[in-house]
């Protein structure tokens, strides 16, 4: 392969450092798109995720206004050179795709384009989704393409490099769904033995208000009225599991909302008093909000287990462009140097690495006898 021009090489530099910043799925094909169309300074730009039939499951444009592609409608399906580049994954490069054999015509709403450049982007024989471009910003040649074959190669190396970005964002995004997994397990065992408590306190007090209907009927009615309290105590834990209990959807729900649902749901399956506050927080980028979500989850499972505290105060704070979080509890508290000399860790060690991972910091402040605060830090994006 030929060496590109020093420009192209800053260009594709660029590109490549964008695209290793992002890890969520969608944030990567965006930038993918965004980066191509730049390199190449075309009009526009698309990328294609394939479905199981033959179409795109997903479909990201760059160079388009929310408003067209809206009008422009569904996304292109079997037909066309753009469905086409899925089963023949080879570049395509061509001076105007309206007189391509397979141009099968546009919506009313679609811009019009001319010069067209296309590379699969493969993870070996997998193709992961097809990479396009049009509208190339330069002169045309008389019935020729604006894109050369020095664009070709530089976008090739491009697919590449998105290739192992999209790749490694699928991985990360299964990983994650793999923790939410084992988090919604540990969750749904706290609140059932939330539920067994409830219940059994629920069968002694039957038993004694049965015991009491003849010698005493005053009390009986007493505990019957208790029976009815556990009851819909109960029932409330019940709904808990099957409304509230579901994966901290930190995509659709944010920060906020999904450490504020599971906070309510760790206040009923516990005896201590679990609250939680949040100090003007809204959206934070997506790394910073996965870590303080796992900090604060690591920092609870360690007070409502381990410390024996009657009240857990969850706290997150706007800090700038960033944000804190805040764990206190009023439990027995411990000696951190004592727990690092006697090799325990309390999960400090991988709370103290999520911090560090997103460019924040971990304070851990405690003593025997005076609680526990855990407080995280981070910069905004």
């Amino acid at each position: 392969m030929t060496t590109p021009p020093r420009s192209g090489l800053t260009a594709i530099s660029t590109a490549l450092l964008a695209m290793s910043r992002h890890l969520e799925v969608r944030d990567v094909l965006k930038t993918i798109v965004a980066s191509a169309r730049d390199l190449l300074d075309a009009e526009y730009a698309a990328l294609g995720v394939p479905d199981d039939h033959g179409g795109f499951a997903q479909f990201v444009v760059d160079g388009v206004s929310d408003d067209q592609w809206k009008a422009i409608g569904p996304l292109p399906r079997q037909h066309g050179i753009l469905a086409s580049m899925l089963k023949d994954a080879t570049p395509q490069r061509l001076a105007d795709v309206r007189r391509d054999p397979r141009f099968g015509g546009w919506p009313a709403a679609h811009p019009d384009m001319s010069d067209f450049i296309g590379v699969p982007v493969a993870d070996g024989d997998e193709i992961l989704g097809a990479l396009f471009l049009a509208n190339k910003r330069c002169p045309k040649p008389e019935g020729g393409c604006g894109f050369t074959a020095e664009d070709e190669e530089l976008l090739g190396v491009l697919a590449q490099h998105a290739a192992i970005a999209l790749t490694n964002a699928r991985l990360y995004e299964r990983s994650r769904e793999l923790t939410i997994a084992g988090e919604r397990s540990r969750l749904a065992h706290e609140l059932h033995d939330a539920v067994a408590q409830k219940l059994f306190s629920l069968r002694l007090t039957a038993q004694a208000a049965t015991a009491l209907v003849d010698r005493d009927p005053a009390r009986a009615k007493g505990a019957l009225h208790e029976v009815a309290r556990l009851a819909a105590e109960a029932a409330d834990e019940l709904r808990a599991a099957v409304v509230e209990l579901r994966p901290a959807a930190l995509d659709e729900d944010g920060l906020v909302a999904t450490l504020r649902t599971q906070v309510k749901v760790l206040d009923r399956a516990h005896s201590a008093r679990v609250g939680f506050t949040n100090h003007g927080v809204r959206a934070l980028p997506a790394a910073q909000e996965e870590a303080l979500l796992r900090v604060a989850q690591e920092a609870l499972h360690n007070a409502l287990r381990h410390s024996g505290a009657r009240t857990v105060d969850v706290t997150l704070a706007r800090s700038g462009p960033g944000a804190t979080l805040r764990v206190t509890d009023d439990g027995c508290g411990f000696d951190p140097g004592a727990v690092r000399r006697a090799g325990r860790h309390l999960g400090l060690v991988s709370m103290r690495d999520r911090a560090g991972g997103v460019g924040g910091t971990l304070t851990v402040t405690s003593e025997p006898g005076t609680g526990t605060t855990i407080e995280m830090e981070v910069p905004g994006g």
